[in-house]
């Protein structure tokens, strides 16, 4: 799912302290670090300290606690003082989903009206017959055989 690249990976940098970070936020499963090219003042990355490129290579312990840091987190910038009239919370996964930087990290950032950020989605009706479909197709595959990550002890 990730690229190949030869250069290293600046959250697993950051983590070994090769690189520079402001870190309101880590335990023995992840780090909270502020974006760089932040969205708007508050928008923080929840990273776990274990490289895995997706989420497909997290275990899903690790992958619950990011989300349990993230609301932490977004409970955080409503009361912080910063302007915050809402929270985004956006996980990319893989290149398809605009993923950036191949160490599966969770954004969260405050929004506020005329703050810039968009999403343009198109959609279309799906009809019952092909929802019922999909939702068959992932019922077996959640029911399946699990990823290595998720096997875990």
């Amino acid at each position: 799912m990730g690229a190949a690249t030869s250069s290293p990976c600046v959250f697993c940098e950051i983590m070994a302290g090769r690189a520079e970070a402001s870190m309101p936020y880590q335990d023995d499963l992840v780090v909270v670090i502020m974006d760089i090219n932040p969205v708007a003042p508050g928008d923080a990355l929840v990273i776990p300290r274990v490289h895995a490129v997706g989420l497909h290579d997290l275990d899903e312990e690790t992958g619950i606690h990011m989300w349990r840091i993230g609301h932490r987190l977004a409970c955080a910038l409503r009361r912080s003082g910063l302007r915050c009239e809402g929270v985004n919370m956006f996980l990319a996964d893989g290149a398809a989903a605009f993923q950036q930087v191949f160490h599966v990290h969770l954004h969260v950032f405050p929004r506020y009206d005329g703050d810039g950020f968009r999403l343009h989605v198109v959609t279309t009706v799906r009809e019952r017959h092909l929802l019922n479909q999909d939702a068959s197709i992932l019922r077996e595959a959640m029911n399946g055989p699990q990823t290595i990550a998720s096997r875990r002890p």
